[in-house]
């Protein structure tokens, strides 16, 4: 215990009265500490350690270089407490999920497996990935009967919902691979990029560029950031090529990586972070 100026007593451990805040023309200002701190709640520096940020010192640096925010307020004072389950934490633009009952995992959809819950004709599902999770998963957006590669699974409705909206544009890439005796065929790629002409409108790639070409099959990846329904099948069969095996290998800033057909892993972390900044929470 210690005094203050006036000689009444206080804890050593006790709040800043006042966190310096950033407003967003990039101007410091200072409000009360109660804009940012929850008598009752955790120290900050200890909430970012748990989430993986390094060590409660390295978080200390965080905060002090004004690297994190709470509610949209840059903190930069030491021993703010926050309160997890109503306060909204980023850190350098990526948001924190504290919530340990919100849920997302990647999943590597393996072939002839439909992206559904339940299937009318009896096929494989993806209730059989997620049998062994408490919680009621949902997928987010869906990969073909064939295909294979990344979906996400989670129970953030909010997440889900704007991982799936057209207005944020996600991008997803794509292995692609076609019989292609001979030659490459001159013209594919850029034709990929420019776009093609499908039923319901034009499509285009935001990036194509091919991996290999033994003179007797090809591999493309090719980025796009649409959903259309086997987009990606019917761009390459416009131009002629009906392609033999494709897999999803990214959304975002989400990748397969060596995840088995069939197996599961959490994102969180940076990683979660990175991907709920993208679409703006």
């Amino acid at each position: 215990m210690g005094t203050d100026g006036r000689g009444r007593r206080r804890s050593d451990f006790s709040p800043p009265r006042t966190v310096r805040l950033r407003a967003d023309d990039g101007t410091r200002r200072t409000a009360p500490t109660g804009d940012a701190h929850t008598a009752e709640g955790e120290r900050l520096q200890k909430v970012l350690a748990h989430a993986g940020l390094g060590s409660r010192r390295a978080c200390e640096v965080l905060i002090g270089q004004g690297r994190v925010t709470v509610d949209g307020a840059v903190v930069t004072e030491q021993g703010v407490r926050v309160d997890t389950a109503r306060q909204v934490i980023h850190v350098d633009g990526r948001r924190l999920q504290l919530d340990a009952a919100t849920v997302t995992l990647a999943l590597n959809k393996p072939r002839k497996v439909v992206s559904a819950m339940s299937d009318p004709q009896g096929r494989r599902d993806l209730t059989e990935f997620v049998a062994d999770s408490a919680e009621r998963l949902y997928h987010v957006g869906r990969l073909d009967y064939e295909t294979e590669g990344l979906l996400l699974l989670t129970n953030d409705g909010e997440l889900a919902h704007r991982l799936t909206h057209p207005s944020f544009e996600m991008t997803k890439t794509y292995v692609c691979r076609f019989d292609c005796p001979g030659a490459f065929p001159r013209g594919l790629l850029k034709d990929l990029r420019d776009g093609v002409e499908l039923e319901d409108g034009p499509a285009a790639a935001d990036s194509a560029r091919l991996i290999a070409h033994d003179g007797r099959e090809a591999v493309v990846e090719v980025v796009l950031h649409e959903g259309r329904n086997r987009i990606v099948r019917r761009m390459f069969a416009s131009q002629g090529h009906e392609l033999t095996a494709l897999v999803r290998t990214r959304i975002g800033p989400v990748q397969l990586g060596d995840l088995a057909p069939g197996a599961t892993r959490p994102v969180v972390g940076r990683e979660l972070g990175t991907l709920m900044a993208q679409v703006g929470l």
